[in-house]
């Protein structure tokens, strides 16, 4: 820690604090529980007769919170949820009972966490978790939804012991904090869950190894394919879900993927929190997600996600094959160096027909140029376009796109980043 970095007054505002939890930690970065297991000893943190829900998981993360929130609050329950990063502003990251909080909120967190800290270092996510936290405590809650930031078993809101632990899914990413490896990866996830709390796992494929360990530390998630299930009606206009308490036919096709929603339902059966099936229908239609297949409608047609790696690249052409296969896609992509740029390139290859290349900035950002040095060989070089920003290209795909004779779709996905620089529709 910067011994001379003075922490800004309360009226400073949220820019100013959120600078300053910047330069605060020598480390963007680093994994580990006991400097945030310290502080909230000291910040008195406890959920009291609130349930918790933690989330982990390498995508789907954000839906599967998303499905929990809307869920409860129609059938009655008061929520507070904590997520990350944030598209545009920071304030997206705590919504109590569905709203975000104003700025001076948050600052009211920051310094509470500030005066309790004392000389313990913590990164911009620990003092934001903890924030969260006491943001939460200041609220009748009866749920607190906590998405995991990184991993999970070293990640800050890991302090915390769930009522209901959560794998969505385990891919590659994060190789250099979680291993090279889906078993070393499932692993570090699978370290939310604890041996006389409800465990649940959404990857149909997870490491045999870890649910090996698993057992033997006493634990016995519930697994999709084995303890619930779903399927697509035939004309794939619904779903039924099939869970151990419940079947439950004919639901509302969700506006972010499908089997986070399955994954939802089960945990909230698992909750000892009754859940209506009529709060369940309507938390499904109810459920948008910023940034996750968000499609706006216009001239052109606009599909948004932050598909980042080849799993989420994987997921999001399936959904474009099954929901837009007649259209010409033009995609407008920027990744950060520190991906699988090439896994994640060729998993949208069999649904892109127009390439838009974008340079990212910042220290982590891949450039237009390692982009296209990573396309798949089967992309001709002239159905590839590069461009110094994603505002450019954006607006370059936009305007091909409007001109085209056929229905297109300007696909925007690759990053957070790329994201977060888009107009998108509340």
């Amino acid at each position: 820690m910067n011994a001379q970095l003075t922490p800004p007054s309360a009226a400073a505002g949220l820019d100013a604090w959120l600078s300053y939890l910047e330069a605060l930690h020598p480390k963007e970065i680093e994994l580990g529980l006991e400097r945030i297991k310290t502080v909230a000893q000291r910040l008195a943190v406890d959920p009291g007769a609130a349930k918790v829900i933690t989330v982990a998981g390498t995508n789907g993360k954000g839906s599967t919170v998303r499905y929990l929130e809307t869920v409860l609050r129609n059938g009655g329950y008061q929520t507070g949820v904590y997520i990350s990063p944030h598209l545009v502003n920071y304030e997206e990251r705590v919504r109590i009972n569905g709203l975000e909080l104003e700025a001076q909120q948050h600052v009211n967190a920051f310094q509470a966490v500030e005066r309790a800290r004392g000389d313990t270092s913590l990164t911009y996510f620990e003092f934001g978790t903890l924030a969260a936290f006491w943001l939460m405590m200041q609220a009748p809650l009866d749920v607190w939804i906590l998405e995991v930031g990184l991993g999970g078993r070293l990640d800050a809101v890991n302090c915390l012991a769930a009522d209901v632990g959560i794998v969505t899914s385990v891919g590659i990413d994060h190789v250099d904090f979680l291993g090279p490896d889906r078993t070393s990866i499932a692993r570090e996830k699978a370290g939310i869950f604890r041996a006389d709390k409800i465990a649940i796992i959404g990857e149909a494929d997870f490491p045999p190894a870890i649910l090996s360990e698993l057992k033997q530390a006493g634990i016995a998630p519930l697994s999709v394919g084995e303890d619930f299930n779903y399927r697509l009606a035939l004309d794939a206009g619904s779903w039924d879900y099939f869970g151990h308490r419940n079947v439950l036919r004919d639901l509302p096709l969700p506006h972010v993927p499908l089997p986070n929603a399955a994954t939802a339902i089960c945990a909230l059966e698992q909750l000892e929190l009754p859940v209506s099936e009529q709060a369940i229908r309507q938390g499904l239609a109810q459920a948008r997600e910023k940034g996750r297949l968000q499609f706006q409608p216009g001239k052109p047609d606009v599909l948004i996600d932050v598909a980042h790696n080849p799993h989420a690249a994987t997921f999001l052409a399936t959904h474009i094959k099954q929901r837009f296969s007649d259209r010409r896609v033009y995609l407008v992509i920027g990744m950060l160096k520190d991906k699988d740029i090439q896994g994640t390139l060729a998993a949208l290859a069999d649904v892109v027909d127009d390439w838009y290349l974008a340079d990212l900035s910042g220290a982590r950002a891949a450039s237009a140029q390692q982009l296209a040095s990573a396309l798949p060989a089967s992309v001709k070089e002239t159905d590839a376009q590069q461009f110094s920003s994603v505002k450019a290209a954006y607006q370059a795909a936009c305007s091909a796109a409007s001109d085209d004779q056929q229905q297109a779709l300007v696909l925007v996905c690759g990053s957070f980043y790329t994201v977060s620089q888009i107009p998108l529709a509340e």
